[in-house]
């Protein structure tokens, strides 16, 4: 069965993930702000669910069309085929928002798409009540302009919930975001990477994942494997099919750095979890005294920026530090995401290439430097 799909993504991250979807066998590839449309199917869904590095989440497509009033609205989703997924006793509550559209309230437009669910699914199945007792299938909706989008969420958590960062430090890089800069990193099987402000791990982690080809949510569950549309076998088939593909012999290592000894500690925990300890080392240490191991190499990392005066000063000495440090022409390549404006000028050199990125709401810059 072919079905439309959607994942959301980070701004700025849209061709990285429409290059993971387009390897993974994804047709019709479409590329809006924020998002990738494709086609495929359930093996597909479950694929890409599982082995997507920079997507959100995987959200099938039931229904795209314009409601500027409640009774367009109701009519819209009223036609669409809900009864292809969801069955007489799935749950099926509804989210969602609304942008720069006459139907601006979100509460309102909840109820109308709900009850018009209700309807749609009273014809097929013959019933005046539904109890929701079965597994959830949540709908969500976007209103944008006018135009209603409709979807089923297959993932349920976020797909940034790998499974082995439990605990984080005070800013940690949201796991979608860091794959995403990794991938333009050029992570490869026989790199070496660096991350001398390691935080809770997140690039070391994400950069050896992909290294060894280990897909990102090889132990976690999703919430289209509870749903009896989806025949289980494709599940398994798919964890089958992800193992398979693991690079065992790959040569990549990595090496993390920090200052403070509780975010080393932190890293390394968080790399057991993940499964890739044996790859990293961790170790105490201040940018000062950064001096890489091998003749070639990434660097890639998120350096304190801070928010308080004090902080922002402190950060401003870090990259000044940081371009002293960081040395040109040595077979390193850098990433260095910052969301201060002034960066380069601190730094010391202009960056061969830029790219806007947002780690949450803050707007920054991906620096690179390899050349």
């Amino acid at each position: 069965m072919k079905m439309q799909m959607t994942c959301p993504c980070h701004f700025g991250l849209e061709s990285v993930l429409s290059g993971e979807i387009k390897r993974m066998g994804g047709e019709n590839v479409t590329v809006v702000d924020g998002k990738v449309n494709f086609e495929g199917d359930f093996e597909l869904l479950a694929r890409a669910n599982m082995g997507l590095r920079t997507a959100e989440r995987v959200l099938i497509k039931l229904a795209e069309f314009r409601a500027e009033s409640f009774e367009e609205l109701f009519q819209g989703v009223k036609a669409a085929p809900l009864e292809e997924f969801i069955g007489v006793h799935d749950a099926f509550p509804v989210k969602g928002h609304s942008l720069n559209s006459q139907l601006h309230s979100v509460p309102d437009c909840q109820s109308i798409i709900k009850k018009a669910a209700v309807e749609r699914l009273k014809e097929r199945y013959h019933v005046s009540w539904f109890e929701e007792t079965g597994p959830v299938h949540q709908l969500q909706f976007t209103i944008l302009k006018d135009v209603v989008s409709l979807f089923l969420d297959t993932s349920g958590p976020g797909l940034h919930k790998r499974g082995y960062r439990k605990n984080s430090n005070d800013a940690p890089i949201k796991e979608t975001l860091a794959a995403g800069i990794i991938d333009l990193a050029h992570v490869k099987p026989f790199s070496t990477v660096y991350d001398p402000f390691c935080g809770s791990g997140t690039f070391l982690i994400e950069s050896t994942t992909k290294a060894l080809g280990i897909a990102p949510g090889l132990n976690r569950r999703f919430a289209a494997e509870k749903w009896d549309q989806i025949p289980g076998q494709v599940w398994a088939q798919e964890r089958g099919r992800a193992l398979d593909l693991i690079r065992r012999d790959a040569e990549f290592k990595a090496f993390g750095f920090d200052i403070d000894m509780q975010a080393v500690e932190l890293s390394r925990d968080n790399a057991k979890k993940a499964g890739v300890l044996p790859r990293i080392r961790f170790a105490q240490g201040d940018i000062s005294n950064f001096e890489p191991s091998e003749e070639k190499g990434i660097v890639i990392c998120n350096p304190p920026y801070g928010e308080r005066m004090l902080e922002i000063r402190q950060a401003e000495e870090l990259y000044k530090k940081m371009g002293e440090v960081f040395v040109p022409n040595r077979g390193l390549n850098y990433y260095i995401i910052s969301p201060h404006e002034e960066f380069e000028r601190l730094f010391g050199r202009k960056a061969d290439k830029r790219r806007k990125l947002y780690n949450g709401m803050i707007k920054c810059q991906l620096y690179m430097y390899f050349k």
